[in-house]
């Protein structure tokens, strides 16, 4: 009968003496990697220059009670309308009824 040790102790791996891929396909993966890390830092590194040294501070502005002309108020001229959910506009939704 086999032990737990002797289970434990056999080669399942096949021979790896002849064959054996792991170590160049590692390498392969490790160099593919570094590269592909290399290649991000360098692109981050060029966004961040691009960046302004300073962003404009928006609390101070709308602390002094000045507008900024670019926001658009969406109600603007829409104060006095109300929308009518189920009103009939036309004759397909008259022909269920």
């Amino acid at each position: 009968m086999l032990t737990a040790a002797q289970v434990l102790a056999t080669n399942n791996f096949g021979d790896t003496r002849t064959g054996g891929l792991a170590g160049p396909m590692g390498l392969f993966l490790l160099l593919l990697l570094s590269a592909a890390t290399i290649l991000l830092i360098r692109n981050m590194n060029s966004r961040l220059r691009r960046l302004p040294d300073r962003f404009p501070d928006h609390g101070t502005a709308a602390g002094t009670g000045r507008v900024d002309a670019s926001v658009v108020d969406p109600t603007d001229g829409m104060a006095g309308q109300e929308s009518r959910p189920n009103e009939a506009t036309g004759p397909q939704q008259g022909r269920n009824r």
